[in-house]
């Protein structure tokens, strides 16, 4: 009397066929009971038949039921044995139904069917302990092939195969209009009807958040069950395994779950269209794949998005929508069926209902609280909703209290169908009830639908990859087909390759760019603020110890800090060069954008040395003290330097006073162009404050009032009025270009002051004392570079490389980064070709081990 297995054959891993190398099965028949033992489990057959026909007088000729003894088959047939199939119905079984209601002895009916249903019980009981010795003994094999004591290499299981697929096609971009008809277990329901109860009932753990009343699942959970050794959870993009089988384990999945939905959502929605893959593994799970959707609500509630409704059902209707999806359609049994909204939808989509399969769950509660028993016999019989299905099933998941184990669950559910009047009264078939018939049922009808059009689906993807390969050959037939990854790696060696060119950088061109960027930094605040103050002094002495005071308090304060800036900047540019730099033919440009954000936030992250100031003000201030100018090519070096200086200066005053006074008479002439009023009024005063320094040319640097008074006057008599302040201003850059040229002929008289100098302008009139400072400043620029250049060189360009090397580690990680930084038709559509290519590889693995298993 034991169930045919052989259609059971795939849920057994290869390796359990090879037991008997293991296990002393002799010994194991031994241990079960023997062929009497069972024979006194079975029921008494001839006395059945000798029921069945003294019924027969109590029928008439049309509705004969029982012409002779009913044999074994037929009655394990009426009991609805193990191993049928969840669906089956036969016409046999729905006339004998009818017929037995024409039955004019009830009495003598009921008291079969309840005998019938004892039977089946014991049988149920009998096939479930044997289930239970068959799960236990596959797990002690499962483990003692971890340990090693099995050395055969297990393959990947089927459905591993197939989640990898999946998982793959829920990252792809279908640009190119390639459609997913891959099937999958689509979950769908009312909210609070019962979905993820069901669901957790199939998985056979409390994995999923919960709360009362309120929205728990806010984005599609696809949930991959298989079969293993131990009950373990993972999720797709973690190595970490929940044990499923400790509470604490379960409440940390749990958590994990919420908060990756609450991730998902985006501010200002509610719910996410991002998948989260989860794979479940346990003794005794039904291999499927399942994705539970968003409950579908008929009102938006405070505290929800207002697109809440149609976000949740375009979620449902794409997955829905795909014409090999297995839609299991959760319907809550306590409340009326009148309300439900999801079965409109699902009839929506699957109208004649050749792929969706009805769940009616809390049934216990629906028995109590129906008036009508026959209301929930319509509702399991299609007859109630306009919506057809393949299959009808009805489930209790639970007395409603969180805290219940699936264990309790279970023997709840189990207790209440056995004890009610639903099944008792034929109302409900056996093989419609429970989570575990149902879990079979849908394991069975997705199977089925995997292996009629998974090879359809292959050679859809084969002609996307036809397609796809073509469009490249046709657009870039001489570039590689680098994916979004391989074109990373390839910029972050090129950026690396430029980073280490910054340590083939001469010492030569570091310091000549120092140098020159230090002095254009500074060079305003030491003519303005140290040689012209000390230039107005009447003596050589008081013109040193004005620069002596003046220099020592700029390197105790500001220069240091200038030169640290300049360094950092010189090597922000030169690492920018190199970075942009084009190399020829060779430029990709579709690394521009990366490598600009590579720069930049290398920048950002990068700090100088704390310590540079301290070691170079002491440095600075050591050069700007020393004085002595050791030969002839240094003297003139500085005059140089100083020529150069006050020339750039004239240049800049010539320029200021022309904008102050417009153009001349030549300019007038050539180009047209005459002077404003207020050019004039300055005009004017220039020619008047010229006669003033012609007149002394020792004038002090400023006017005094009686001065500006004689001025003023002298203007008025002329019909010009002008303000006070007019006249300084003019003053000012006046006897600037006045300074400038006369510092200019002293250093040209300085040319042959060298000698002088050796002797200390001892017996002398010619004093070069600016000439000294210039020397100085000068040797204080070079000391200056060449010490920046040495922690440039030794220090900092190693850091920056260090910096650069964890930005790009970084980013790497970062896929977001990268798909906005490596933009473009060309990154898409090798991107689209990896996956297309991966999808191909991995579905024709999945169809060969898929034949091999048949």
């Amino acid at each position: 009397m034991m169930p045919d297995l052989d259609e059971y054959k795939w849920i057994i891993p290869d390796f359990v066929w090879e037991l008997d190398e293991l296990i002393d099965f002799e010994k194991l028949i031994k241990a079960l009971p023997d062929a009497d033992d069972l024979a006194k489990l079975l029921p008494d057959f001839d006395k059945i038949g000798e029921s069945f026909a003294s019924l027969k007088g109590f029928l008439s000729p049309g509705y004969n039921l029982v012409s002779e003894v009913i044999g074994a088959s037929d009655l394990l047939l009426l009991l609805g044995a193990p191993g049928e199939t969840a669906f089956r119905a036969t016409d046999q079984g729905y006339d004998n139904d009818k017929q037995f209601k024409k039955v004019s002895d009830k009495e003598k009916i009921d008291q079969l069917q309840e005998e019938l249903l004892r039977t089946q019980l014991k049988y149920q009981r009998m096939l479930e302990r044997l289930e239970k010795e068959n799960k236990e003994l596959r797990k002690l094999v499962l483990q003692r092939d971890d340990k090693g004591i099995h050395q055969r290499k297990l393959k990947k299981s089927l459905i591993d195969m197939y989640s990898e697929v999946l998982d793959i096609l829920s990252d792809y971009d279908a640009s190119y209009n390639t459609q997913d008809h891959l099937p999958r277990v689509v979950v769908v329901g009312d909210q609070s009807a019962g979905k993820t109860s069901v669901l957790e009932m199939i998985a056979q753990a409390r994995i999923f958040p919960r709360g009362s009343g309120e929205m728990m699942t806010r984005s599609p959970v696809k949930v991959t069950l298989s079969e293993g050794p131990h009950h373990v959870a993972l999720f797709k993009d973690s190595s970490r395994e929940f044990d499923l089988t400790k509470e604490e384990d379960l409440a940390a999945l749990r958590n994990e779950i919420e908060i990756r939905m609450r991730n998902s959502v985006k501010e200002g929605c509610t719910v996410s269209t991002e998948t989260i893959s989860l794979s479940v593994k346990g003794p005794g799970l039904q291999r499927m794949v399942l994705v539970d959707l968003p409950g579908v609500i008929s009102t938006v509630t405070s505290g929800m998005a207002p697109d809440t409704k149609e976000t949740i059902f375009s979620i449902s209707k794409a997955y829905m929508q795909n014409p090999n999806a297995i839609i299991l359609c959760i319907q809550d049994g306590s409340v009326d069926a009148e309300r439900s909204i999801v079965t409109d939808l699902v009839s929506q989509m699957d109208p004649q209902g050749k792929r969706t399969i009805f769940v009616l769950t809390k049934v216990d509660l629906a028995e109590k609280n129906v008036a009508s028993p026959n209301r929930i016999q319509q509702i399991i019989e299609g007859k109630l909703f306009p919506m057809k299905a393949l299959g009808y099933f009805a489930v209790v998941t639970g007395k409603g209290n969180s805290s219940e184990s699936i264990e309790s669950i279970k023997e709840y559910e189990e207790e209440f169908f056995q004890n009610s009047k639903l099944l008792k009264t034929s109302m409900l078939k056996a093989h419609q009830v429970t989570t575990k018939n149902l879990s079979l049922a849908v394991s069975d009808c997705f199977w089925k639908m995997v292996r009629e059009s998974v090879e359809q689906q292959a050679d859809a993807f084969k002609a996307t990859r036809f397609n796809l390969e073509t469009e490249w050959k046709n657009n870039y037939p001489r570039l590689r087909e680098l994916d979004r990854n391989e074109l990373f790696e390839k910029a972050k060696n090129e950026i690396l390759d430029e980073v280490i060119s910054l340590t083939q950088v001469t010492p030569k061109h570091w310091e000549e760019i120092l140098e020159k960027t230090l002095w254009e930094r500074v060079s305003t605040h030491v003519i303005e603020n140290i040689y012209l103050p000390a230039a107005q002094t009447t003596n050589s002495g008081t013109f040193n110890t004005t620069v002596d005071i003046k220099l020592k308090q700029w390197t105790d304060k500001q220069l240091p800090n200038k030169a640290v800036e300049v360094a950092w900047e010189t090597l922000q540019e030169e690492f920018s060069r190199f970075m942009t730099e084009k190399k020829g033919k060779e430029h990709d440009d579709i690394f521009d954008k990366l490598k600009q954000a590579v720069k930049e936030e290398t920048i950002k992250r990068h700090r100088w040395n704390e310590r540079a100031e301290d070691s170079l003000r002491v440095i600075q201030h050591n050069a700007l003290e020393d004085r002595s100018i050791s030969d002839k090519q240094q003297w003139d070096a500085a005059i140089h330097f100083m020529e150069e200086t006050l020339q750039s200066r004239l240049k800049d005053t010539e320029s200021v006073i022309e904008d102050m006074v417009g153009p001349d008479w030549k300019k007038r002439w050539l180009h047209w162009v005459g002077r404003t009023k207020e050019q004039n009024i300055r005009n004017e005063t220039k020619n008047e404050l010229e006669k003033l320094i012609k007149c002394n040319e020792d004038h002090a640097a400023y006017l005094a009032n009686d001065e500006v008074t004689t001025v003023r006057k002298n203007l008025e008599a002329r019909g010009v009025t002008v303000d006070p302040c007019l006249i300084k201003d003019t003053w000012h850059q006046i006897y600037r270009r006045f300074f400038l040229k006369s510092a200019l002929n002293h250093c040209n008289l300085c040319r042959r002051g060298f000698y002088y100098y050796q002797r200390h302008f001892v017996d002398s009139e010619l004093e070069c004392n600016d000439v000294v400072l210039f020397w100085r400043i000068q040797r204080m620029l070079a000391i200056t570079a060449n010490t920046l250049r040495q922690q440039l060189t030794n220090t900092e360009v190693r850091r920056l490389e260090k910096n650069v090397k964890e930005v790009l580690e970084d980013f790497a990680e970062d896929n977001e980064k990268k798909v906005m930084l490596l933009t473009g038709k060309r990154v898409q559509l090798a991107e689209d070709l990896k996956k297309v290519r991966e999808i191909q590889e991995k579905l024709e693995a999945f169809i060969e081990a898929l034949h091999q298993e048949k």
